[in-house]
């Protein structure tokens, strides 16, 4: 019996990085943080690549129409199932492959195709059989065979930025990667492949930055604590564009811990921390001097080091420095952190000296550090700069009718 069904997410774009002052190194973290987890998922046509398929009717008027066509060739190793039934219900659909062996697979939340859960083999052979049937229980069986396109020369590199069985903030987004990224036409495509099933459910969209070389996923609001994230993004095979096709699939189940966020008011030059709702710590900052102001909005810890060392000298020249620094925590790809800063403790609290940093003194950003997952908010407010979109984790510093506008899919009427 068919009973699953895969719900395919929505994407968006909007505005893009920027050069902002930073304290420490503008990097990315290692490339350890992208997802290494094993192929599980797959399978696409597009829409528009759907060719006429194979269609049987029942003399009671029960009709099944299935893709691709039988016969067809170069088949999209991405391919999925499509299904249209007329006059009754579907049963069941089964795919195998040229040894006889059944693949597993789900169908989409709209019944429209039945999706492979391992992306299909480059020059096989698959047939598949849908049956289906009508009020009476009278059914009807359709066949379709068809072998898939050689593999792929060209290639865009999938990551995702989530692990299995970590447990993150309220604030983690669902953050792809893509290299190179997806121009806008070729988005909703894309973002058809991408899904997210929430535990309890919360429904959420998709949101690219403007490189289209990442895209985050959100709900209206911050998940709920002891919340399941399970991703799969179903990429390989997929036309990416520009005769590039995603290089593989990728795939991760996560938790949702307590709820954890800090909250920095440049007016007061302090950092409240609130767990749970209740405020548990209140500890003086200093922020980035005028020249180089940290930057005011919502971000997201994306990175923990206990030890590091920033090197600002490739960016700023002779005004760079090199420095070892502890506890650090990443805000932004341009190198803003919360960490240990025992030579400011004399002006925390009461002026800002750092480079664009939230300095903290050496037990406080322990303490913190000790605290904080990946995936908690961090606010700063009333700084000289505005954060930019795109520089870190920043689906959460845009309100849900500005994330949402620029959707490469319809917006699901009950998200608004």
């Amino acid at each position: 019996m068919v009973n699953r069904r895969l719900v395919a997410v929505l994407a968006m774009a909007v505005l893009t990085p920027l050069a902002l002052a930073a304290c420490g190194e503008g990097k990315k973290p290692s490339s350890d943080w992208v997802s290494r987890t094993p192929d599980t998922s797959a399978g696409v046509t597009p829409s528009a690549v759907a060719q006429r398929g194979n269609t049987a009717t029942t003399a009671s008027g029960l009709q099944v129409t299935v893709t691709p066509a039988s016969g067809k060739t170069n088949v999209l190793l991405s391919a999925e199932i499509g299904v249209t039934v007329a006059g009754g219900t579907l049963k069941s659909v089964t795919l195998r492959d040229e040894n006889g062996e059944a693949l597993t697979g789900e169908m989409r939340a709209d019944g429209s195709a039945w999706v492979p859960s391992k992306p299909l083999k480059a020059m096989q052979r698959y047939a598949a059989t849908v049956v289906a049937a009508d009020s009476s229980g009278a059914t009807k069986t359709e066949t379709t065979s068809f072998t898939t396109m050689g593999r792929p020369t060209r290639r865009t590199g999938t990551g995702l930025y989530l692990f299995d069985d970590r447990t993150y903030g309220v604030a983690m987004p669902v953050v792809a990667e893509f290299i190179p990224g997806i121009k806008k036409k070729d988005r909703a495509a894309v973002q058809k492949r991408m899904f997210v099933e929430t535990d309890p459910p919360q429904a959420g969209t998709w949101s690219w930055t403007s490189s289209g070389t990442q895209a985050y996923y959100r709900a209206p609001e911050y998940w709920k604590s002891g919340t399941r994230l399970t991703v799969r993004l179903a990429l390989e095979g997929v036309p990416t564009g520009d005769g590039r096709y995603g290089t593989r699939d990728r795939s991760a189940s996560a938790k949702i811990g307590r709820s954890f966020a800090m909250k920095v008011d440049n007016r007061t030059k302090k950092m409240t921390v609130v767990q749970d709702g209740e405020t548990i710590r209140t500890m003086k900052v200093s922020l980035g001097k005028k020249s180089t102001p940290s930057s005011s909005g919502t971000m997201v810890v994306m990175e923990k080091k206990v030890e590091t060392t920033f090197d600002t000298t490739d960016t700023d020249g002779a005004d760079g420095y090199v420095t070892q620094i502890r506890y650090a925590q990443r805000l932004t790809w341009s190198g803003q952190y919360i960490h240990s800063a025992p030579w400011s403790v004399g002006d925390q609290g009461r002026r800002n000296v750092s480079h664009g940093c939230v300095n903290l003194s050496p037990s406080n950003a322990r303490w913190l550090f000790g605290k904080t997952l990946i995936g908690d908010p961090v606010t700063v407010r009333g700084t000289e700069d505005a954060l930019a979109y795109g520089n870190g984790w920043t689906p959460w510093d845009v309100s849900w009718e500005e994330f949402k506008k620029g959707s490469a899919l319809p917006v699901p009427a009950e998200l608004g």
